[in-house]
C-alpha cells in the first residue's frame, strides 16, 4: 500500500487520527518511535528553525522531503496558501509536494495580506478545485482561515468548508475552533472528515470528546516547536543568570539515541 493510501485509510476509521507536527528528521523519528501513525509538517516550525516567522516554498518542500525520508510514516504537508494567489500557480505547489513524498497536502484561503486576509469566496473555491485536480491519490485538505484572520464568523467558515467539500477536498479544516460546540457545529454540517488543531482549542478537551462529536483528525500545528523553543529559552535564561539547575532535567543521552531509532 502506498503512503497516500495508508494516509487515506487512517481517515476512514471511526477513531480520530492523532497527527503530530515534527519540524525536522529527528523529531519525526521520535514521534514515529512513540507509535504515531502519520506525521504532518508545520510551516511555522520550519520558519522558527530558520530564525524567521515565515518560510519559503522551497524550504517547506525541502522539509517535507526530509521528514518523509526520516520514517516509513505518511506525511501531510502544510503548504500555506500554495505561495501563489492564482489557482493554477498555487496548485503547482501541491504537485511539488507530491513529488517531495507528501501523502497529504493542504491549501488555505489566507492570502498572507493582513489588510485583505481572506480570498474572495469564488476564488477560494477555485483554488481548492485546482489543487484537487493535481493531488491525485494524495489526501487534499482544504482550510478555511477566517476565524483566525478576520472577524469570527462560524457561518461563513461552514459555508466555505461546504463549498470546498463540493470542490473535491478530502479533509476539511478550520483553524481557530476553540469549543466542542463550535467543532460539533462544523462536523455536523459537512460530510468529509474534519481536522481540529488543538493549538487554538480549549486544552481541557479530550480525544474521547472529539471522537464522540465525529472529529476524524487531530493536529497540533506549531505547538511542539514553540514548546521546544520555550524550554530552550528558559534554560538559556538560567544560564544567562549564572544558574544551571536545568541540567538536572537533561534526559540521558542513551535515551535520546534510542528514541531516534
Amino acid at each position: 500500500m502506498s503512503k497516500a493510501a495508508q494516509f487515506r485509510a487512517l481517515h476512514d476509521r471511526p477513531e480520530p487520527l492523532l497527527l503530530p507536527n515534527p519540524w525536522d528528521a529527528g523529531t519525526a523519528r521520535i514521534l514515529a518511535g512513540m507509535g504515531f501513525e502519520a506525521l504532518a509538517t508545520t510551516s511555522l516550525g520550519v520558519a522558527l528553525a530558520k530564525g524567521r516567522t515565515g518560510a519559503t516554498r522551497q524550504e517547506i518542500l525541502d522539509n517535507c522531503r526530509e521528514i518523509d525520508a526520516a520514517t516509513p510514516l505518511p506525511v501531510n504537508a502544510d503548504l500555506e496558501n500554495g505561495f501563489a494567489h492564482d489557482p493554477e500557480e498555487a496548485a503547482k505547489t501541491i504537485a511539488l509536494a507530491v513529488e517531495a513524498g507528501a501523502a497529504g497536502a493542504s491549501i488555505e484561503d489566507f492570502t498572507g495580506d493582513g489588510s485583505n486576509p481572506i480570498y474572495d469566496f469564488e476564488l477560494a473555491v477555485d483554488r481548492v478545485r485546482a489543487a484537487v485536480e493535481v493531488a491525485g491519490d494524495v489526501v487534499l485538505t482544504a482550510r478555511a482561515e477566517g476565524i483566525l484572520h478576520r472577524a469570527k464568523d462560524l457561518n461563513d467558515t461552514i459555508k466555505r468548508l461546504q463549498a470546498f467539500e463540493q470542490a473535491g477536498a478530502d479533509v476539511l479544516y478550520a483553524p481557530g475552533l476553540r469549543t466542542l460546540q463550535e467543532m460539533r457545529a462544523v462536523v455536523s454540517e459537512v460530510g468529509k472528515p474534519v481536522n481540529v488543531v488543538m493549538g487554538f482549542a480549549d486544552p481541557s478537551i479530550t480525544i474521547e470528546q472529539l471522537a464522540e462529536i465525529g472529529v476524524r483528525r487531530i493536529s497540533i500545528g506549531g505547538a511542539f516547536a514553540r514548546l521546544a523553543l520555550k524550554s530552550f529559552m528558559d534554560a538559556a535564561g538560567q544560564m544567562r543568570a549564572g544558574r544551571f539547575g536545568f541540567v538536572a532535567d537533561l534526559p540521558p543521552l542513551a535515551e535520546l539515541v534510542k528514541s531516534l531509532g
